[in-house]
């Protein structure tokens, strides 16, 4: 069955409000990083101790939940999933615009934005950034060759191929982003091969959940018939990789704990470390994994597409319990620089660092996914992302012309 695609009117009153609001927070981000570039990092809650911040819980955040948006897709075309293939184009859209947030969060957060000239010229191949500035540029390309693969009928039947591509890219994208911690093998929080495959499984749930909310916003906001097939059967994958990211973290930690030199770090994370374990517990485990099952597969809101939303937003809560606890926590701890021995010093050595966000972080952090959620809803108003119609009727033809 030919699924037909239309673009949004964008006419109402509604769609020009939410664009003009989501351009008022970007202006703001832009404010806020001009801001910190004037007064300089000082008013920010940075530290020499703690030089990653809110701006890059957001900005990992962003760029990690890129490569999960794309796996709806990946699924049509990769895996052959025929109801998956009218998602196919939405899910290439909200993962460039994810990624094109992130970046931009972490571009600005550089001080000074003539140095992303030396971070476009000159390579330091050791070191994993440099690497990345590879592999981010390669997946705004794959996806966008991905897209004209679909969107243009005389390129269809490359669609699988260059599908493929841009499933394995984002794949080493991911493994990429993980090994930044992974390969810091001076701190105990990141030292760990584990981090790598934990970053996809991760992706794959704050992807989804990002892609069930636009996916839920956008057919309520036009009118169009969005069935409860194709919604719970995204609801399901969804607990999936919720599940999947939960048995990592309990399989890091337990690989932790077996080793003693990482006793100290899993007693600050899992119990004494303030705000880290009160994140990790009620944050990350209890709102981003605990509820959003218990609302996916309890017999009272498996059926219910407010559970369902409800589930997606606390996944992405809780994905930004879990990365303030992976990156920030990771700098709070002190570096083991003399193991079994008590360090002191005048810089720092041996406490545990404080941070406190300030506000200029979280407009600046704001104001990326504000600029991610314009180009979505931009994009759909230009050109043909989203199916007419995604009723049940047309997602069972769908499946049975495949």
């Amino acid at each position: 069955m030919h699924v037909v695609y239309r673009e949004l009117e964008g006419r109402s009153k509604g769609y020009w409000a939410l664009l003009l609001g989501l351009g008022a927070v970007l202006l703001l981000g832009l404010f806020a990083a001009h801001t910190m570039e004037e007064r300089g990092h000082i008013i920010t809650g940075m530290t020499n101790q703690i030089v990653w911040g809110m701006p890059h819980v957001f900005a990992v955040f962003l760029i990690v939940a890129a490569s999960g948006a794309l796996n709806v897709a990946s699924i049509a075309s990769v895996f052959g999933k025929a109801a998956y293939k009218p998602l196919a184009p939405l899910s290439g859209l909200v993962a460039i615009a994810l990624l094109a947030g992130g970046l931009t969060v972490l571009m600005l957060d550089l001080g000074r934005p003539d140095r992303l000239l030396v971070a476009a010229t000159v390579y330091n191949f050791k070191s994993v950034f440099a690497w990345n500035v590879f592999l981010y540029t390669g997946f705004f390309a794959f996806v966008v060759i991905y897209l004209w693969t679909m969107m243009e009928r005389k390129m269809n039947p490359y669609t699988k191929v260059a599908g493929f591509a841009a499933f394995i890219w984002r794949l080493v994208l991911t493994t990429g982003t993980g090994s930044i911690f992974g390969f810091l093998v001076a701190r105990t929080a990141y030292d760990s091969a584990l981090l790598a495959p934990m970053f996809i499984i991760f992706s794959f749930a704050y992807g989804l959940a990002v892609f069930n909310l636009v996916l839920m916003a956008a057919y309520r906001g036009s009118g169009r018939p969005l069935g409860d097939r194709i919604l719970f059967r995204l609801g399901k994958l969804l607990a999936v990789f919720v599940g999947a990211s939960f048995y990592f973290v309990l399989v890091y930690h337990l690989t932790n704990l077996y080793f003693t030199k990482n006793h100290g770090f899993e007693r600050f994370i899992l119990l004494d470390g303030g705000i880290y374990p009160l994140l990790f517990w009620g944050g990350q485990i209890v709102v981003g994994y605990l509820i959003p099952l218990l609302l996916i597969f309890a017999p009272a809101t498996r059926n219910s597409r407010t559970a369902l939303a409800a589930a997606s937003i606390l996944v992405i809560l809780g994905a930004f319990a879990q990365m303030y606890v992976t990156i920030i926590g990771g700098q709070a701890y002190p570096l083991p620089l003399f193991p079994g021995m008590e360090v002191s010093s005048t810089f720092y050595d041996g406490v545990v660092h404080p941070y406190t966000p300030s506000g200029w972080e979280i407009m600046l952090g704001l104001g990326g996914v504000a600029l991610a959620l314009a180009i979505v809803v931009f994009g759909l108003k230009i050109l043909r992302f989203l199916p007419e119609s995604l009723g049940d009727e047309h997602v069972d033809a769908q499946h049975q012309a495949a």
